[in-house]
């Protein structure tokens, strides 16, 4: 619903709400969550918000000024469907709770200060997002690290790797490699689960658009309808949050890891941008694939700041072994109609100006939507802003391109710390309008390197044993 703090205490006593979940997003972007009786709930508490420990939220408050406000967004109820007593949720914004100010370093902020800048810049009033967030589904993973040993193991029925496995009986109806897209079920095990997810997501406000298996075993995708930047940040948290407790109600579990198996296609989330005035596509015009200058500029500014915005929406050690040249992973960065190897695709929309949209490939649902959703706003909007022509269009094959022609071809990073070194060293563009503030890139550049660089690099890998322990 969208609604007033009054409307929302009569929606939640006309669904026997027993309890209220205040859900928030912490700086990575995993959705945190705290639980009260719903007789404590009163209008009041939206404007004067409830206290909580900042002190043991990622990336956040030290234990010396850990107090905190969430403040809930009477725009952001659902019923929530996997509790066993009624429970009404709602997202909240953090504040400062002496000065009452928002948060600095609260994503949901920074996403609503990228929306305000936009309207400051004229250039249109607002945007819309829609990611096509993939993500696989596994009936049994395990993993373990520790000082002599580590492992991982991922299992799907699907897996071809399970067609000689003892099943009583084995069914047979395995997905080959990089065979996994559009099949029918039987071949497709997963298309009664995928449709409750969306039964569940629509039961949580969302609107959904497709739902398909994708290329690879055990793999999805459910498309959401396009939003602004901080409603898309809500819905993806919320999209992410459905899939993995409607699965899970199955006895199976889901990840959006980019890259769990070896071999087979790996999980991104492409998003769909366009600008709007008024009820006017301005991504809509004559130059090359259907789009304006606008739209050709936007994509100069994702080409030109790409580098550094990979840092924030490919924010995983693991996003880089998806993006590897060679493949059909979206590494060039150019733009193209229908080359899926580019950086920017633009769809085909049938010669509808309104769905005119431009495609950035490189993204995945690893990090926080708010800050990619943000910083992708930010990089077309300072190619826009500077007249960041793109270039000509990638439309050839890039298997047949001569290798020093394909050189020619600017690449996305090798791997997160160059991409972390590219923000650092380039992020300019994200500090407009204070979007994006010194404190916000340093702590994430510090976060990331500390907690998730830094302990991969120094463990070793099972496969370095494969090819070094003879040495």
């Amino acid at each position: 619903m969208n609604g007033t703090p009054r409307e929302v205490l009569e929606f939640a006593k006309s669904k026997g709400a027993e309890f209220v979940d205040i859900k928030f997003i912490d700086f990575p972007g995993r959705w945190q969550h705290f639980t009260i009786p719903a007789s404590r709930l009163s209008e009041e508490m939206f404007a004067e918000g409830i206290p909580f420990d900042g002190s043991s939220i990622r990336g956040w408050k030290n234990i010396n000024e850990s107090d905190m406000l969430v403040i809930p967004d009477a725009a952001t109820v659902f019923m929530d469907p996997f509790c066993c007593h009624p429970t009404l949720s709602i997202i909240g914004d953090i504040h400062e709770p002496i000065t009452r100010e928002p948060y600095a370093r609260d994503p949901r902020f920074i996403a609503r200060k990228a929306e305000q800048y936009l309207a400051s810049t004229k250039i249109a009033d607002r945007a819309y997002f829609g990611p096509e967030a993939e993500f696989f589904i596994f009936d049994d993973v395990r993993f373990a690290q520790d000082e002599h040993s580590a492992f991982y193991s991922v299992d799907s029925i699907e897996g071809a790797w399970n067609m000689g496995r003892e099943e009583n009986p084995n069914l047979g109806y395995k997905s080959r490699l990089k065979e996994g897209y559009f099949p029918v079920p039987p071949s497709d095990s997963l298309q009664d689960l995928r449709s409750e997810i969306v039964k569940n997501l629509m039961a949580c406000g969302l609107t959904c658009e497709v739902q398909h298996h994708e290329v690879a075993t055990g793999q999805s995708e459910i498309g959401l309808r396009f939003d602004t930047v901080v409603r898309m940040g809500d819905a993806l948290s919320i999209f992410k949050y459905v899939v993995k407790n409607t699965v899970r109600a199955f006895g199976k579990t889901a990840t959006f890891m980019p890259k769990p198996i070896f071999g087979d296609n790996g999980s991104g989330m492409h998003v769909h941008i366009s600008l709007w005035r008024g009820d006017k596509n301005l991504f809509a015009g004559p130059e090359y694939g259907g789009l304006s200058e606008t739209a050709l500029y936007f994509i100069g500014g994702l080409i030109t700041n790409a580098h550094a915005l990979l840092g924030i929406t490919n924010p995983s050690t693991i996003s880089y072994k998806r993006l590897v040249p060679g493949f059909e992973a979206p590494v060039n960065l150019a733009y193209s109609q229908r080359n899926r190897s580019a950086a920017i695709r633009i769809p085909v929309t049938s010669g509808r100006p309104e769905a005119k949209r431009v495609e950035f490939r490189c993204p995945d649902a690893t990090g926080n939507p708010y800050l990619t959703f943000a910083a992708v706003l930010m990089a077309g909007l300072d190619g826009i802003e500077n007249r960041r022509h793109p270039g000509e269009p990638l439309d050839k094959n890039i298997y047949d391109m001569p290798p020093s022609e394909l050189a020619n071809v600017k690449k996305t990073c090798a791997d997160f710390p160059a991409a972390l070194a590219a923000l650092e060293a380039g992020h300019e563009f994200l500090l407009k309008g204070d979007v994006f503030t010194e404190d916000v890139i340093r702590t994430w550049i510090d976060f990331k390197r500390e907690n998730e660089i830094v302990p991969v690099m120094i463990r070793p890998n099972p496969f370095e044993f494969c090819i070094y322990f003879d040495v």
